[in-house]
């Protein structure tokens, strides 16, 4: 009998698109990418201008809404849909459940819980941007927009405030107001250098939004060690998919959700 080799047996690789944007999609995407049985592609909306390293293939720009996000997922024959978009991007997250319902691909989210009030903290809680600003009241105030760029035009209908706004790109065009100052920064921020930078300004309110995470919650802390009030924006409702709370723990399901449907008891 003559001699043999064996062809190697070819797995296929799993293709997963992961939607990004937080430091969670960036940190699940390196974790995934370590598996060789796995194809990641990082998708980014592109709305800052110099997005952190991701380390895997990255594509950028929006899908036309949910219709756009179903042809990309059959495109790209997709197998897993992982939304780790941030907590306020309702849009979406409601675009994406309707893609993965729509083509039949499982998604899986990957959502941070939020913060919760602790003793000292003063939150004036509302469900907008337009109530924040309603909610800083009529008497001027000096108040920390923590927003980001996309939000903080709403402020302009308040010019008789003095505002401290900071993002991590420009905002352009700059708001129509008598008095704001402007920082470019990327967190994580700690707590001693919001706190001195509240002091430094002047600070009597704080805008946020309940981001959740340890990376913008500096400013919280300090607020309460400093007895500022937080206007603090609820997060929006978001589509019932499954979902979990951290990288590790969506990082534990991904077999789960990459078995055949009739496995997954679907």
């Amino acid at each position: 009998m003559r001699g043999y080799s064996a062809w190697p047996i070819v797995v296929p690789m799993k293709r997963i698109l992961i939607l990004g944007g937080t430091t969670e999609a960036r940190q699940l995407a390196g974790k995934l990418a370590a598996r060789a049985d796995l194809a990641i592609t990082l998708s980014l909306a592109g709305r800052t201008e110099n997005p952190v390293a991701q380390g895997v293939p990255i594509r950028i720009g929006g899908f036309g809404g949910a219709d756009g996000l179903a042809a990309c997922l059959q495109d790209m024959r997709i197998d897993l849909l992982i939304d780790a978009t941030h907590p306020y991007a309702a849009q979406i997250s409601a675009n994406a459940a309707e893609a993965a319902h729509e083509t039949g691909v499982p998604i899986v989210a990957l959502r941070r819980p939020g913060w919760e009030p602790a003793e000292g903290d003063r939150w004036t809680l509302v469900d907008s941007v337009a109530s924040a600003v309603t909610a800083l009241g009529p008497v001027p105030r000096h108040a920390f927009l923590a927003l980001g760029r996309q939000e903080v035009a709403a402020f302009e209908a308040a010019p008789q405030h003095h505002y401290l706004i900071r993002s991590v790109d420009p905002v352009e065009p700059r708001l129509a107001v008598p008095d704001a100052t402007y920082l470019l920064a990327r967190g994580p921020f700690r707590e001693a250098d919001e706190h001195a930078l509240l002091q430094e300004h002047h600070i009597d309110v704080v805008v946020s939004k309940n981001s959740g995470g340890e990376a913008t919650y500096g400013k919280i802390a300090a607020a309460r060690a400093l007895g500022i009030e937080v206007v603090m924006i609820r997060r929006p409702a978001l589509p019932d998919v499954a979902s979990a709370e951290t990288v590790e723990s969506v990082a534990a399901m991904i077999d789960h959700f990459l078995e055949p449907a009739a496995e997954r008891g679907v």
